[in-house]
């Protein structure tokens, strides 16, 4: 079996990208989910995974949709291996074209290393933006204002919402 992830870390953004991509290579089923990769509990991967077989292939379009921790990285690497399924990465190459299998792997652990350590660096890079925005916000007084303004926000939908249902009530 083909079996396609596809993953956005929040509910606004889109999967049609990756899930595009995933049907023109002939999934016989996607698994996606919105939730934040930094998050290792996460229900669609965990199903893909418990249901892989010896012989079954998962396929992602690029290696942060599975995560951005080395370590949780390798372990998904491991439970694939492990299950005699192979995991198949799209924006990685393949090395298909080398024929000695030992230098096959050899050039592919090395690519795949190098991209889970870029994958950990920027996500620490992106914890490191936040914390500054979230400063620089603090010391303008913004960021009090800001979760104030989104608490408004909040009540008047709120509000709203009781008008509409107390209208359609009637």
């Amino acid at each position: 079996m083909k079996y396609g992830y596809a993953r956005v870390s929040s509910q606004d953004q889109n999967l049609t990208r990756q899930l595009q991509r995933l049907k023109e290579v002939g999934m016989d089923r996607i698994y996606e989910e919105k939730i934040s990769g930094a998050i290792n509990e996460r229900p669609e991967l965990m199903k893909v995974l418990k249901r892989l077989k010896p012989g079954d292939e998962l396929y992602v379009i690029e290696m942060e949709r599975l995560g951005r921790n080395n370590e949780y990285l390798t372990h998904i690497f491991m439970e694939v291996y492990l299950k005699g399924a192979k995991l198949v990465i799209l924006d990685l190459p393949t090395f298909d074209d080398i024929d000695d299998a030992n230098m096959r792997n050899f050039l592919r652990n090395i690519f795949i290393e190098t991209k889970k350590f870029q994958a950990e660096s920027e996500r620490k890079r992106i914890r490191i933006r936040q914390r500054q925005g979230i400063e620089l916000a603090k010391k303008r007084g913004g960021f009090i204002k800001d979760v104030q303004f989104f608490l408004d926000q909040m009540l008047k939908i709120k509000h709203a919402e009781k008008r509409i249902l107390k209208s359609s009530k009637c």
